[in-house]
């Protein structure tokens, strides 16, 4: 016979006796591999992913996605090999017996024994067996106690999902009302330190003039407690504010901004990203007091106004060159490396984030980087970025120290392998050479790799080769 396989509802814990089909994610007649998610199972707790543990077709669908409960155990689908055919299929579910998982159980097989009926009192009056027809939501084996015992499903309140009658609102219909016995109304001594009153609830009585002795409690054993007290106390007007006038609820309408195409774009690349690409962040600060004290000389010289940031744009394209596998772009099984670098820089604009490249930037100096950077943010904000200005690109740089940031982790920008996040400027101390305590000036680098293409030996080493350029600026003149 073929290689035929059931797929059963699994069970996820001990407390688990059933399960639901949210969602397949494959249909009647596909083939799926191994890891393939095959279909999400909602129980009382978790809603869970169920991963192939090997490679087949999904050759019947029995139980299609909906809000109905099956038991643990019951055939949901028929996994076989593709030349299986339907004639085996169906001999094969005619042959199936589902394993006993249930709480019901009984015997060996490990199972665990059904929660026993006698567990209510031995006072119950005995009950007559009844046949139950109803459409209330009611898990089987509920169904089945119910009727073994005769209960009336009506009044019961499911507390399973969605109003659903358990196992347990069965157990709990067949205890008995508690019989009430009364001893006596309870003696308070008026007034006195012998009255049942909670040490609160005899301030309060006390401050208001209430003779404890008039209260019926209504706490444990006929106790006065706070709230037997304060439904005495005479309401007062409320004093006004002590600043301004009483406080008062007003409307809080949200304002509706649905995205627009640009956001659209982006919120759609960015969840892609997060999801199938596989992220894994490498962190490094370097010392950068030589860098800005080499800015502001150099900007005077060079007559320009580069920011740190277009030094660091500098530096890591220098960097990428020296470790041309980080300079690289992923397309689906194949990795695309290249010999410049095209350093996308993530810009906020009206419209959202944009990331406009800086195209081979390693053959820029420092003034082209900072008038090329400058021209695109500007385009940025006046919404007037093409399509050239953001296609492609081979590494990103997302910096955010402007805003006090000190370090974050920035999504990667398919199809690039790797994005720098790089945080604000801060003064932090340190030992000096001769063991002193000096202050010097850091920035907080964090790159996000996709493990897909880049190593972790590999963005170290890179990182290490850009923190060293950060650390002795005069190579980014070389």
């Amino acid at each position: 016979m073929a290689n035929i396989r059931p797929f059963c509802m699994p069970k996820w814990g001990i407390e688990m006796t059933e399960g639901t089909i949210a969602e397949w994610m494959v249909k009647e007649g596909d083939a799926f591999t191994k890891g393939q998610v095959l279909c999400l199972i909602e129980t009382a707790k978790i809603t869970n992913e169920v991963e192939a543990e090997y490679d087949a077709v999904l050759k019947r669908l029995l139980t299609p996605a909906s809000d109905e409960a099956h038991p643990v155990g019951a055939l949901l689908g028929v996994f076989a090999d593709a030349d299986t055919t339907d004639a085996e299929v169906d001999e094969f579910i005619a042959g199936f017996k589902p394993a006993e998982t249930s709480v019901a159980a009984k015997g060996g097989g490990g199972s665990a024994p059904a929660p026993a009926p006698a567990a209510a009192p031995a006072a119950a009056p005995a009950r007559t067996p009844t046949k139950i027809v109803t459409n209330r939501a009611i898990s089987p084996e509920a169904l089945k106690l119910a009727e073994a015992e005769g209960v009336d499903i009506e009044p019961i309140a499911g507390s399973g999902r969605n109003g659903r009658i358990t196992y347990q609102d069965v157990v709990q219909a067949l205890r008995p009302e508690r019989a009430v016995s009364y001893k006596g109304s309870a003696q308070l001594v008026e007034d006195t330190a012998e009255a049942f009153a909670s040490p609160l609830a005899r301030r309060i009585a006390a401050q208001h003039g209430i003779a404890l002795g008039t209260i019926k409690g209504t706490g444990a054993r006929g106790r006065i407690s706070k709230a037997d007290v304060l439904a005495l106390v005479k309401p007062t007007t409320a004093a006004a504010p002590v600043f301004g006038a009483a406080f008062e609820l007003v409307a809080n309408q949200p304002t509706v901004q649905p995205f627009d195409k640009v956001r659209k774009v982006v919120a759609k690349r960015l969840t892609e990203a997060k999801q199938t690409i596989p992220h894994f962040y490498l962190r490094v600060s370097a010392a950068v007091d030589e860098l800005v004290a080499l800015r502001k000389t150099a900007n005077l010289v060079l007559g320009t106004k580069a920011s740190i940031n277009d030094y660091i744009v500098k530096a890591v394209a220098l960097a990428l060159v020296k470790h041309p596998d980080v300079n690289v772009q992923v397309h689906g099984d194949s990795v695309h490396s290249f010999p410049h670098a095209d350093v996308a820089i993530a810009v906020a604009s009206p419209k959202g984030l944009v990331t406009p490249i800086v195209r081979q930037a390693d053959r820029m100096h420092i003034a082209q980087i900072a008038a090329t950077t400058r021209a695109l943010i500007d385009k940025a904000q006046a919404g007037k970025l093409g399509y050239e200005d953001m296609d492609g690109g081979t590494f990103s740089v997302s910096n955010l120290g402007m805003f006090g940031i000190e370090n974050f982790d920035a999504i990667i920008n398919p199809p690039q392998g790797a994005i720098l996040a790089v945080g604000g400027v801060n003064r932090v101390a340190v030992e000096a050479d001769n063991g002193d305590i000096a202050f010097e000036s850091r920035i907080q680098l964090t790159m996000s790799v996709d493990h897909r293409a880049i190593d972790g030996a590999l963005g170290a080493q890179f990182l290490q080769t850009l923190k060293g350029l950060l650390e002795a600026p005069e190579g980014l003149f070389a």
